[in-house]
């Protein structure tokens, strides 16, 4: 059963999904965004760092029990044309807690001002970064939520496909992982969703990768190849029209071999995680349990 909280920010969501003009603006939704990600604060014994890596700006989000060798590298959602710093600064403190992880969380290029493959480009190039820097791939973590998570599945692909040594695990959050919108949940669910809608989801894609087949691997990993990734760690939420696309890339990557833990929560929406309710907590500390299980303390 749902708990209290969660029922009070479905019924928010709602409310403010209905409060919004007819129309797609994207000024006014990076800046929703923002006021959304605004109303989660971060714990006061959390460390934030800025930095550059080679050009790009990017954040280090540090708990205090954090083992120093071990990074998670979070790329944020917001379907490649919204997100920074500041909307997922909250999750990723939340996650390097969980994990006992620096979490570096950088600002790729967003679309339609840089589309395909440009967001690919910046996280193999962070990615990189932190191999130079000094830590070793099996003590890498990466993922993120919601198109972050496909990001995170792209960046694998280009580094499998260029023989880099891939990170030693991978935790996605409601991952977008078929623009062409095909999953069943896409009208399954379009009823329940409080926050995301069948149209939009299908139309801001060509912001992000313009003429381009959206069954492209880069595009859409549930057509992608995964044999040979690192163990996968999926949650997603029971009530959200993009269910299909967690369900259809877990059996994609049982099917190469993959390791994965899946786990389809029920009255929850996408990236629940984000917001202060018990449910997200839960998910949390299940990430960072696999993350220990993996890795160790």
């Amino acid at each position: 059963m749902a708990s209290q909280e969660s029922i009070a920010v479905r019924q928010y969501l709602k409310a403010y999904m209905a409060s919004q003009p007819a129309g797609f603006d994207l000024e006014a939704s990076r800046k929703g965004l923002e006021m959304l990600a605004s109303l989660t604060p971060i714990a006061r014994d959390i460390r934030v760092e800025q930095t550059s890596i080679e050009g790009i700006h990017a954040e280090w989000v540090i708990a205090p029990n954090t083992v120093e060798d071990r990074v998670f590298l979070y790329l944020h959602g917001g379907a490649y044309i919204l997100g920074n710093c500041n909307t997922h600064r909250a999750l990723a403190a939340k996650l390097s807690r969980s994990t006992s992880s620096r979490v570096l969380v950088p600002e790729y290029r967003l679309a339609p001002e840089h589309p395909f493959p440009a967001a690919i480009e910046d996280a193999v190039l962070c990615y990189r970064w932190l191999i130079s820097s000094g830590y070793k791939p099996e003590q890498i973590i990466i993922g993120g939520d919601s198109a972050g998570g496909g990001l995170s599945l792209s960046t694998l692909l280009t580094l499998r496909e260029e023989n880099d040594a891939l990170p030693g695990l991978a935790v996605l959050l409601s991952p977008w992982t078929d623009l062409e919108g095909t999953g069943e949940s896409m009208e399954t669910r379009a009823a329940t969703d409080p926050w995301l809608t069948p149209e939009a989801s299908r139309a801001t894609p060509v912001l992000y990768i313009r003429d381009l087949d959206r069954r492209h691997p880069l595009v859409s990993p549930i057509y992608a190849d995964l044999e040979g990734f690192p163990p996968l760690l999926v949650h997603v939420g029971n009530d959200e029209i993009l269910l299909s696309d967690s369900a259809r890339l877990v059996d994609r990557a049982r099917s190469a071999g993959v390791e994965v833990t899946f786990k389809v929560w029920d009255d929850m929406w996408h990236v629940f995680q984000t917001f202060q309710i018990p449910e997200a907590q839960e998910s949390i500390d299940e990430v960072g349990d696999f993350v220990v299980r993996h890795l160790g303390s």
